[in-house]
């Protein structure tokens, strides 16, 4: 029953989404580098999503850090994260307990923990639990950041409605951090929240792809077989709740192409090996290749939504009818951009300790 990421930089949750408090305690460190709280809380901020295409639950995600940090700084010791739950209502999941919500953890949390789960707001399967996540990312983030390691995601489709794809990426990055409704073309992501809206309105929801972009990566990050970057980077997008698949470079439409076209041809620019195209993504072999490394997440429509569905009571074994109660996302997508960011940072960082040692990322 694990529930820790990473190799020397690590990250272990803990909570369930209406328990007391949710958590994160994140080892492995760097000593020194800045905490910035305005910044965390501005990442947390961008979790929360938008109050007419998401959940109506609302929760402060005031953080508090237990240890680890010191004076705005941290200390090389374990940093445990507590954000405490306050908007809840448990009750709204007491009469359907036994009922497994369609294509949710009920039934299979049933044949893990043998009844003894926390069921109440789908408990540590929650996407309640990516809060913590989200702010230990956010001291990590800026030390990637003043390594000149930039991330960025934009929402790339939703509900069947495509953004633009990214162009100069460094400039849609810088675009994109701090938008509450992460797209590069503003009249499209308008055109998914009325499609967001429309689905909740009929009791239903939508999903969508998040793409995703890290420019300033050095060559020879990544190991050639189980910790490829992409096998890790994989790891960690897998974990966030909701996501169904992954794809690199051009991914799943590289094959459909000749190789004379997939190829990425080398050349020397100013004394600099870059490659001509980006189908692979920026990773060779699973080592960075000093190009952006590119990937697509793709997120499933919400499970839990207003229309009655068929299911099974786990306790009785009889067939049944559910009608969900609660406050749930009609779309996850806009919410999840900060999530695909946040894993993305702890992986990449976890790597890069692997690689050049724990210092590095020390100011």
């Amino acid at each position: 029953m694990k529930n820790t990421f990473g190799n020397n930089l690590s990250i272990t949750l803990f909570g369930e989404s209406h328990g007391v408090a949710i958590g994160a305690v994140l080892d492995g460190v760097t000593p020194g580098i800045t905490v910035d709280m305005a910044f965390i809380n501005k990442m947390l901020s961008l979790r929360k999503g938008i109050d007419e295409v998401s959940t109506s639950r609302r929760e402060q995600d005031e953080i508090e850090i237990l240890s680890g940090v010191f004076e705005g700084k941290t200390t090389g010791t374990p940093i445990c994260i507590v954000i405490k739950n306050n908007d809840t209502r448990s009750k709204d999941y007491s009469l359907t307990k036994d009922l497994a919500r369609p294509s949710h953890a009920d039934f299979t949390a049933e044949c893990k923990y043998r009844g003894f789960e926390d069921y109440r707001g789908g408990g540590h399967f929650s996407g309640r639990i990516t809060a913590p996540i989200v702010a230990a990312a956010g001291i990590i983030i800026p030390a990637l950041q003043k390594k000149g390691i930039i991330i960025g995601s934009h929402i790339s489709e939703c509900a069947g409605i495509s953004d633009r794809d990214f162009e100069d990426i460094s400039a849609d990055i810088k675009a994109l951090n701090g938008k509450e409704f992460a797209v590069l073309d503003d009249q499209k992501g308008s055109e998914m929240i009325e499609a967001i809206k429309c689905a909740k309105s009929q009791g239903d929801s939508v999903g969508g792809i998040v793409e995703t972009a890290v420019t300033g990566l050095p060559w020879g990050v990544g190991e050639p077989w189980f910790d490829s970057v992409d096998g890790i980077l994989s790891h960690a997008v897998f974990s966030v709740p909701g996501v169904k698949g992954i794809e690199f470079g051009k991914g799943f439409n590289i094959a459909q192409m000749t190789g004379s076209d997939a190829n990425d041809c080398f050349e020397n620019i100013d004394d600099n090996i870059v490659t001509k195209t980006n189908n692979s993504g920026g990773i060779n072999g699973g080592i960075t290749n000093g190009m952006p490394v590119i990937f697509r997440t793709a997120f499933r429509p919400t499970p839990t939504i207003a229309k009655a569905q068929n299911t099974v009571n786990i306790k009785t074994g009889e067939n049944a009818i559910l009608q969900a109660k609660g406050r749930h996302d009609p779309c996850i997508v806009h919410r999840a951009k900060v999530v695909v960011d946040s894993v993305t940072a702890l992986a990449l960082a976890d790597l890069l300790i692997t690689r050049y040692g724990t210092d590095w990322l020390s100011e």
